[in-house]
């Protein structure tokens, strides 16, 4: 008896003892900025010292492309730190605040001490030796135009690639914008019908830009957009083939919708074409270009970047160098040295831009004596997100469905109009602030996904909308005066319906309406001006390379995207922006191909 007691005794020791070994799970759910009430789910698991073992991101409802690298770094890090209060990850904060409140969340639910585990800690990385590489074309930047000149090359001959991108991630701006891309097809069925054709496509982006593009650079974009498109298709990327609408700011019905939401179908569609063709392209993230080179002959000749671990990375381009490194549109200072329309666009004035669009091709250009065009033209949107700024959060589907109310519970400006007027307009309202209304035609379950990859449940249940089965409802919980609301939904809805009204037209000139505003539920988003493109950058020719400031062209040297100057004028037409990085992308990666 005692011999089985003893026995017994040990076996429930070592229970006891295999149960306090057992690693030990948490796991919580939390609302994402982005992807709304209960967005992401994180488990954390610790050892029975309390260390780490690890962290898994269970769900996550932000955008797929833009959230991937703070669910893949995020876990990583807090592993290899064994810390929760880790650094989020830039061009995904939003996800990143989220995942790690999920953790935090989940430790504290479970009654774990989180003192220890919430120290800051720095990651130490040994230095690597310097590198010396060498490739065909060399191009710094893995936006929309970078990833496209990358590809182009490889497609025009390049035997050799490599891309440079000082961000964790790919993307730039173009992974964040709405995915909008202009393009007509001249003389198409769908161009008759719009009543649209590259020569109006050319004439609108100029004059829409007060006439200040160059007028070679204009038509080169609106002649090659609708190859662009068909290049984009061949590679497997999808658009919505009936869904051609007029984006915020684009003048006319000529917008087309990729099927991915924002601007990830670009990249899913590159960066699976680079993946086959890795033979030729390398991509090289948090790598940072730091200098363009030069020869005797003062022909551009490579790069000389800092590496992912502070180290010097050279790299000699054989045939050239393409910029495509964006805009400056989250550098402040470079911001309010340049502006010349606005007047004051500091730090309170937020933008949609992703955080490495601070102008680096700019400084390294201008070093080389390279000529810039405009930069004092900076485009500001009236469509960010009170809170961050950004463009995610929008309603909106197309700009003949809803209407722009500001607090007064008044439309005040065309909202079909050029977006410099319409910003300006959102200026002197009270707040600057405005709510895009509209009612549940493009919703009509609410389980829809707006241009971000957002449902407008989600928004609404993220507090970042409102909605409500009337008017007067909706105009309560927009704190507007429901009489004024209706009295402009009821007019605008006239316009829908009728026309000019006898003769009578809108009285703020607005000629772009499609169905009325009438159809319950209603949606109200709030909406402030945001810093979005800066249109000003280097002078190019029409193959994409770069002009000094002699007028002469630098050899070697090419440049696309939303770095360079002379398209789009004073202001921007809105869905030309991702049309640009495709065709001067295209264009730069062939020009440096040939070494043109």
């Amino acid at each position: 008896m005692k011999k089985v007691l003893s026995v017994l005794l040990v076996l429930v020791m070592l229970a006891l003892a295999s149960a306090a070994l057992a690693d030990t799970s948490y796991t919580a759910t939390v609302d994402s900025q982005i992807g709304g009430v209960d967005a992401v789910t994180a488990t954390v698991t610790l050892a029975d010292d309390g260390s780490i073992v690890s962290v898994t991101v269970d769900e996550c409802k932000d955008t797929p492309g833009i959230c991937d690298a703070a669910v893949k770094t995020i876990p990583e890090q807090m592993v290899a730190l064994n810390s929760i209060n880790v650094d989020t990850v830039a061009g995904a904060t939003m996800t990143s605040e989220a995942i790690l409140n999920a953790v935090k969340t989940a430790l504290e639910d479970g009654g774990v001490d989180i003192t220890a585990l919430s120290e800051k800690k720095e990651i130490v990385v040994e230095k690597a030796a310097d590198e010396q590489l060498s490739a065909d074309v060399v191009v710094i930047g893995a936006g929309g135009a970078g990833l496209a000149a990358a590809i182009s090359a490889e497609q025009n001959g390049a035997k050799s690639v490599i891309v440079v991108e000082k961000m964790p991630k790919v993307g730039g701006n173009t992974i964040l914008a709405g995915g909008a891309l202009n393009a007509v097809d001249d003389r198409s069925e769908t161009a008759v019908k719009q009543n649209d054709s590259v020569y109006w496509h050319y004439y609108q982006t100029l004059n829409g830009g007060d006439w200040q593009g160059d007028p070679e650079l204009v038509m080169t974009l609106v002649s090659n957009a609708w190859d662009g498109v068909q290049w984009l298709k061949d590679m497997g990327m999808e658009f919505n083939e009936d869904a051609i609408f007029t984006v915020t700011g684009g003048l006319w019905e000529r917008a087309h919708k990729p099927v991915m939401p924002a601007g990830t179908g670009f990249f899913d569609t590159y960066t699976k074409y680079i993946d086959a063709h890795s033979d030729v392209i390398t991509l090289m993230l948090n790598t940072t270009a730091e200098e363009i080179t030069t020869d005797e002959s003062g022909r551009v000749n490579g790069i000389v970047c800092t590496g992912e671990t502070g180290n010097t990375v050279t790299i000699v381009a054989n045939s050239g160098v393409v910029v495509a490194t964006g805009g400056f549109a989250k550098n402040v200072e470079m911001r309010q040295v340049f502006d010349t329309i606005w007047g004051n666009l500091d730090e309170t004035v937020k933008s949609t831009n992703h955080e490495g669009a601070t102008g680096d091709g700019v400084k390294m250009m201008q070093k080389l004596g390279a000529d810039f065009v405009q930069m004092g033209n900076i485009q500001l949107l009236p469509l960010g997100d009170p809170q961050t700024g950004s463009l995610s959060g929008n309603i909106e589907h197309n700009v003949e469905t809803r209407v722009f109310i500001n607090k007064e519970g008044e439309r005040y400006c065309d909202e079909g109009g050029r977006r410099d007027d319409m910003t300006n307009a959102l200026f002197a309202q009270t707040d600057n602030f405005m709510w895009i209304v509209m009612d549940s035609d493009t919703y009509p379950t609410g389980d829809e996904l707006n241009n971000f990859g957002e449902t407008a449940n989600q928004l609404v249940e993220a507090g970042r909308a409102v909605k409500a089965d009337t008017l007067e409802e909706l105009a309560e919980k927009m704190d507007v005066p429901a009489d004024k609301l209706i009295a402009v939904i009821t007019e605008y809805n006239r316009h829908c319906e009728g026309g000019d009204l006898e003769g009578q037209p809108d009285e703020f000139g607005r000629t772009l309406f499609a169905t009325p505003i009438d159809d319950g539920p209603f949606y109200a988003a709030g909406r402030v001006p945001t810093v979005h493109h800066t249109m000003g950058g280097v002078h190019i020719t029409t193959s994409a390379q770069v002009v000094s400031e002699t007028g002469e062209i630098i050899p070697g040297l090419y440049a696309a995207g939303e770095v360079t100057g002379g398209i789009h004028g004073a202001n921007r037409l809105g869905g030309n922006a991702l049309t640009d990085t495709v065709v001067f992308g295209r264009i730069a990666g062939a020009s440096a191909a040939a070494a043109k």
